[in-house]
């Protein structure tokens, strides 16, 4: 499986920041990629399921997965984007949940 742990470094007048290592390296601050609209992913044929933040990753995903007859070993740099992408998702979500609670 992927490596994936958060890495607590002191940060200015002693507060902790949560910063997210994924697969051993820092990438780097994230940023939210832009939003696909209604009208791309209608086009793209994505699941409802599937549109969400990500969405305008997955589109050329998919274009990809299609243009390479689904090869496994194509795509890499698309699917791995894709999945930063859904892992930084579920963390501002765990984050969320712990500031309710």
């Amino acid at each position: 499986g992927l490596l994936r742990r958060a890495v607590l470094r002191s940060g200015r007048r002693g507060q902790e920041q949560r910063q997210s290592v994924v697969m051993g390296g820092d990438h780097g601050e994230w940023h939210t990629p832009k939003q696909a609209s209604q009208e791309d992913m209608a086009a793209a044929k994505l699941p409802v399921a599937n549109r969400d933040s990500c969405a305008a990753l997955l589109i050329p995903l998919n274009k990809c997965r299609y243009d390479a007859f689904f090869s496994p070993f194509a795509c890499g740099h698309e699917r791995h984007e894709y999945e930063k992408c859904q892992y930084m998702e579920y963390l501002k979500r765990v984050e969320m949940m712990k500031d309710r609670s």
